[in-house]
């Protein structure tokens, strides 16, 4: 009988671990992913697909933030490493072709914004472009600066990525 409440406990114990390490839930606390994601819904991240793969153009991810410490935001990504990013009067082209984009919002789209024009830049190796689906009220690779210097921040490392998306419809 002990063995069997010992296994039992083992096995509750792995899975309880199993499941943090490998999937996480979060809650969309800001407007930046509408509408595809809606302020007040829940999701979950796997943690695990992009430990064995870098992320794909499309994908939606929960990364921390490059410029506010450990800030944890979910974005799309964009540009993949070794593109070109440009946005041209809130149009985005990677590698000087428009990408087609239908999950995107500009409810701003008669104002002209920072993020609005951008590049062309180069993504560095190891390193991603994410914008939110709703551009004129996200702060993502078009409009974060270091607080320290000012200076654009326009890119991702790879390792801050932690996961991706799961169950969104787009």
């Amino acid at each position: 009988m002990k063995r069997w409440l010992f296994l039992i406990a083992l096995g509750v114990g792995g899975g309880i671990l199993f499941r943090s390490a490998a999937m996480e839930g979060i809650y969309i606390a800001t407007p930046s992913m509408e509408p595809a994601l809606p302020v007040g819904t829940h999701y979950f991240v796997d943690k695990i697909t992009l430990a064995f793969r870098a992320p794909r153009r499309g994908e939606i991810v929960l990364l921390s933030s490059p410029v506010e410490g450990d800030k944890e935001l979910v974005k799309r990504v964009i540009g993949l490493p070794g593109e070109t990013i440009e946005i041209r009067k809130k149009e985005v082209y990677v590698n000087d072709k428009p990408l087609s984009e239908p999950y995107a919002a500009h409810r701003r789209s008669g104002e002209a914004l920072v993020g609005d024009n951008l590049g062309p830049l180069r993504i560095p190796e190891g390193s991603f472009f994410v914008l939110g689906d709703n551009r004129d009220e996200s702060r993502d690779s078009a409009t974060w600066k270091d607080p320290g210097t000012g200076e654009p921040v326009h890119f991702v490392p790879g390792d801050r990525i932690r996961g991706r998306l799961l169950n969104v419809l787009e």
